[in-house]
């Protein structure tokens, strides 16, 4: 009899340990997003709620690092759902594998993910965003379908910080912040106090109503073309599947140009046009055979002549994109020579635009720093020399001044760094 109730409590006790672990493998699975494996929106929530308190009862800060991938409508639209769902999974991965153990990450919704850091202040949160974002700009995904380059908007937000102490106040801070940093083109950070710092004074009713309207339009405006660039971005990436050596390429030109404008006192806005010219100045490209871009020997001149065609036909592509006029000069112009002997009109010195003479600089000396399949990249002291050899006849002289002084500026800052 008494081993027959000890059997009868074995069953027992087993049916509660199964139920027990049934009960905690359903609180794990509903915890979960189910494409990538991380935590999702509902979990995510309840851990910042949780951390909150603490950080409120022992005094110490948290970050939330909002991650947004650019133009990924756009990927999905091109590349299809299935490559896009794979894209999302490879990109889980890694922000898994970039994250330190005490960090918490889940995906918000679409292509939105979150990184919650306790014990993080706003300096360290920034700079590890930084580090993503550098990470994922240099990072290939998708290697052996169609190898895609990222990039990422981030938002950072902290507590006690940014002087908000609610869950919802600190996500909905977030989410401001990433959308401060797409309306700035998208591949920056922004923080919340960047957002406050802009005051937005109350409409009167009456002749302002004319004004906020404006306003409200110029804010949809924004929006499409925001949209619309983060499609010809997508595209201006396709080309990277197709061209062996394009890779970092437009990103590096990028910054080379932004620092060239800046030496030369350049405006905001002429940077801005400067930039998504050195992004889209391959776009056409993809007017190109694969076989001339993939080719790893020299040219024939017949083949030469085809590539010759890839800054017209960009031009083509962003002439009727009406925000991007300013910007269709410099990809048509930007293989011309100061002397005249260049591509595509056979235009000479101040006759190009000077956008155009800025990105014909910055694509050959990154080019030069570059390994192609022909040959290693220069030393930065080559490649110098041969710019400088060029001032004059392929270049500007006062942009050659002005990224020798750029070169010179950002050595001496590593000297003291």
């Amino acid at each position: 009899m008494a081993k027959k109730r000890r059997s009868k409590n074995k069953k027992k006790r087993n049916i509660v340990s199964e139920y027990a672990r049934l009960q905690r493998k359903v609180k794990e699975l509903s915890s979960k997003d189910p494409l990538t494996g991380l935590y999702n929106y509902q979990y995510f929530t309840e851990r910042l709620d949780a951390e909150l308190k603490n950080a409120k009862r022992y005094v110490f800060p948290i970050s939330i690092i909002m991650i947004d991938i650019d133009y990924f409508k756009s990927i999905n639209d091109i590349y299809g759902y299935r490559t896009g769902n794979r894209l999302l999974k490879e990109f889980s991965h890694y922000l898994n594998k970039f994250a330190r153990t005490s960090d918490v990450i889940a995906r918000f919704s679409g292509a939105e993910f979150a990184l919650l850091s306790p014990h993080t202040n706003k300096g360290g949160a920034i700079a590890l965003g930084q580090r993503l974002c550098s990470k994922i700009q240099k990072r290939v995904f998708d290697t052996q379908k169609n190898n895609i380059k990222l990039r990422v908007s981030i938002g950072v937000v902290n507590y006690p910080e940014d002087g908000i102490n609610t869950v919802g106040g600190l996500i909905d801070a977030g989410d401001s912040a990433i959308g401060a940093a797409k309306d700035r083109g998208g591949n920056v950070i922004c923080t919340h106090d960047i957002i406050t710092k802009k005051k937005i004074e109350p409409i009167p009713l009456g002749k302002e109503d004319i004004k906020d309207l404006r306003t409200r339009l110029q804010g949809a405006g924004k929006k499409l073309d925001q949209a619309l660039l983060e499609s010809i971005y997508a595209f201006a990436k396709a080309i990277e599947a197709r061209d062996h050596y394009t890779g970092e390429h437009a990103e590096e030109m990028a910054t080379i140009v932004r620092e060239i404008a800046k030496e030369m006192g350049l405006s905001k806005k002429s940077i801005r046009n400067l930039e998504h010219a050195a992004v889209l100045h391959d776009l056409g490209k993809i007017g190109i055979d694969d076989k001339i871009l993939r080719k790893k020997g020299k040219l024939t001149k017949k083949e030469y002549e085809q590539i010759k065609k890839h800054p017209v036909i960009g031009a083509e592509i962003l002439r009727s994109v009406h925000f991007l006029r300013d910007v269709v000069p410099m990809i048509l112009y930007h293989h011309e020579r100061f002397d005249g002997k260049g591509y595509t009109s056979g235009l000479r010195g101040n006759e190009i635009p000077l956008g155009a003479r800025i990105l014909a600089i910055a694509d050959v000396y990154q080019a030069l720093m570059s390994d192609r399949p022909y040959r290693k990249a220069f030393t930065k002291k080559e490649a110098v020399k041969i710019i400088k050899e060029s001032s004059g006849r392929q270049f500007d002289p006062d942009i050659v001044g002005a990224l020798f002084k750029c070169i010179k500026s950002k050595k001496s800052r590593k000297k003291k760094l």
